[in-house]
């Protein structure tokens, strides 16, 4: 069999695209094919068969680019994704953290306590408010747990859960003040609960405080209906111990006669400082010789002086002086300041009322003054407070009274005072009005 002779048509060129694929290192020559002698000693299916294959490798070359270049693309496409992804999940991220920074800031300056606690009785979470509320009622090292709360905190918590309302319960010992707590309680999922807790003393306080002033109101309005009944007859009695005086009695009745006079006006002096305090009656104004009510305070309060044996002085620069006031209530001022002087002085002393015109003109100052011991430094703010007394028995309304005309009238009234060495009470008054004038003797 002769040799087949190589021709054109058996020379084939690689398509273009062959050439990025990586070739062996050493090429074979035009018309020779590795393995073989010549390419012309191939039979003609040989020959087919390689060329077939050449086509296969190439198409599948192309193939493997193409799909490498597609899956470059995809890598590409799916790492870009993945950065966009990040690039959320952070900003999500740090939103979250913002977001739990400003409501951690929210719930750590709301006003009232917060206890987040879980099923085991461990709290996991507790805000200041809920530190500063509880700080005397931590029993243990510290607020890990509601073990560590003291029983009365336990049991209201406990209280809290079970109701539907808001129990409250005093605490407090003797190294903190008492204070009213309130609970509510709210589940919150898997076992957990959020305990809210509220200060509630100033409410309890306040209501405390109301409660109060509804009894002193009822008791006013009672007191001052009792004083209105023994005003009444107290001023017949009154009158018919002031007509004994008068009679031509020995000297032993005239005496017994006086002691009934000083208990009668120390007693109209109770009820009138009763019904001034509680019933505020509006003050009928009228000029007031002041000399003559000076004159009259030393004839009126002379018998209780001499049962108090206390000598009892005036000085009235005041003659002919008037002034728009309302009488009946200087005359209680009076009376009040000097009874107060006289129940200082159990043993007896001194007592002056003094009278004069101040400087500059204009007004005028009334004085009563004593011997008695004196008022201490720590009761000498309160004096006039309703209700302050250092005598037992007395309800502590006449300094409270003579205040309260006092300034009425536009005036004002203070103390001063040493311990030991008696007390000087001065009123002072304003002359500038139409209907008072006169001159001082």
């Amino acid at each position: 069999m002769s040799p087949i002779q190589p021709s054109e048509s058996t020379v084939q060129i690689l398509p273009a695209n062959m050439t990025s694929l990586p070739m062996s290192v050493g090429m074979p020559e035009p018309g020779r094919i590795p393995g073989r002698t010549n390419i012309g000693e191939l039979g003609s299916e040989d020959e087919q068969f390689l060329l077939r294959a050449f086509r296969s490798f190439s198409a599948a070359a192309g193939s493997l680019e193409r799909s490498y270049a597609t899956l470059q693309g995809e890598v590409i496409r799916l790492r870009r994704e993945l950065e966009t992804t990040n690039n959320s999940l952070a900003e999500s991220l740090e939103e979250n953290r913002s977001m739990r920074l400003h409501l951690d800031h929210i719930l750590e300056n709301l006003p009232c306590g917060i206890l987040v606690v879980v099923a085991d009785g461990t709290i996991t979470r507790a805000n200041s408010e809920a530190h500063r509320l509880l700080a005397s009622e931590i029993v243990g090292a510290g607020i890990g747990s509601i073990e560590d709360l003291s029983r009365t905190v336990q049991e209201l918590l406990s209280s809290a859960r079970e109701e539907s309302t808001e129990p409250e319960v005093s605490t407090g010992n003797e190294r903190s003040p008492q204070r009213w707590l309130a609970a509510r309680h709210a589940p919150i999922g898997n076992s957990a609960s959020v305990f809210i807790l509220r200060d509630v003393t100033e409410r309890r306080r306040l209501e405390e405080d109301q409660d109060r002033f509804r009894r002193e109101q009822a008791l006013a309005e009672m007191s001052a209906v009792l004083a209105h009944e023994i005003r009444n007859p107290l001023g017949s009695l009154e009158l018919f111990a002031g007509l004994l005086a008068d009679a031509s009695l020995s000297p032993e009745c005239q005496k017994w006669v006086e002691h009934l006079q000083a208990g009668l006006r120390t007693l109209s002096a109770t009820v009138n400082n009763v019904l001034q305090f509680h019933s505020s009656p509006a003050l009928d104004l009228a000029p007031v010789d002041l000399g003559s009510l000076l004159d009259w305070s030393r004839d009126f309060l002379m018998p209780l002086a001499r049962q108090s044996q206390v000598t009892l002085g005036l000085q009235n620069r005041l003659h002919g002086v008037t002034l728009l006031a309302n009488r009946h209530g200087l005359e209680q001022v009076l009376l009040n300041l000097v009874l107060n002087s006289l129940r200082a002085m159990p043993g007896g002393g001194w007592v002056e009322i003094a009278g004069r015109k101040s400087h500059p003109e204009g007004s005028i100052t009334l004085d009563v003054t004593d011997t008695g011991p004196g008022i201490s430094p720590e009761h000498l703010p309160h004096i006039f407070d309703p209700g302050f007394t250092s005598r037992s028995g007395s309800p502590g309304l006449g300094l409270a009274v003579c205040r309260k005309i006092v300034e009425q009238h536009g005036g004002t009234i203070h103390a001063q005072s040493r311990p030991g060495w008696g007390a000087k009470f001065t009123l002072a008054f304003s002359l500038a009005s139409p209907c008072s004038s006169g001159a001082a003797k």
